[in-house]
């Protein structure tokens, strides 16, 4: 299956726009008939259209040469964006994976995290990390966002597409936070499927 693109599309897709560095794209396999060269004085240049998933789920097209670049949403007929579903599909109790006030995860909390990993099956996902209110708010930011990162390092090494890793702190909690029980359901890592 290859994805036709127009002759208004191309024009625009190899208008100069900056891509930010860093940008994960997913290069598509169908997408290999969509190559476009494009002879330049000095080289060939090769625009090769592929899709990138943003960390909410919705696709982009995306056209960069190296140089100068193109994103644009990925819409369907009706002019709607193309988003794939992302729902949470695994909830990890931190007080069973770190130490208090530790990003570090033990072996058998990365073992069983690989596995997790290995049969969710999911396009990418988005890591969330939260905390309780204790200590302060700069703090348990840095912490909820270290633990998440530790998660996805998990996930990486599994094979696993990580599309974005958060850290909202206490900002989010789940319970309230005046009692025992309800702080240990604040300190989490939401792992969300984009499918």
């Amino acid at each position: 299956m290859g994805y036709s693109i127009s002759k208004a599309v191309r024009t625009c897709l190899a208008a100069t726009a900056t891509i930010a560095v860093g940008l994960t794209a997913v290069v598509d396999s169908a997408s290999a008939q969509g190559i476009f060269e494009r002879n330049n004085a000095k080289t060939n240049e090769r625009y090769v259209p592929t899709i990138w998933v943003d960390p909410d789920g919705c696709e982009h097209w995306v056209m960069d040469d190296g140089y100068e670049g193109y994103m644009s949403p990925h819409t369907n007929r009706q002019g709607i964006p193309v988003c794939r579903r992302g729902n949470v599909c695994g909830v990890m109790n931190s007080d069973q994976f770190f130490k208090t006030n530790s990003a570090r995860i033990s072996a058998d909390g990365k073992a069983r995290l690989a596995q997790f990993f290995q049969s969710a099956g999911a396009v990418s996902y988005i890591i969330v990390g939260h905390t309780d209110s204790r200590a302060s708010d700069q703090y348990n930011m840095r912490l909820s966002f270290n633990r998440a990162s530790a998660v996805a390092g998990v996930a990486q090494s599994a094979g696993a597409r990580i599309a974005d890793v958060r850290g909202y702190g206490e900002r989010l909690p789940a319970a309230s936070n005046k009692t025992a029980g309800g702080m240990a359901k604040n300190r989490r890592v939401e792992i969300i499927c984009i499918r």
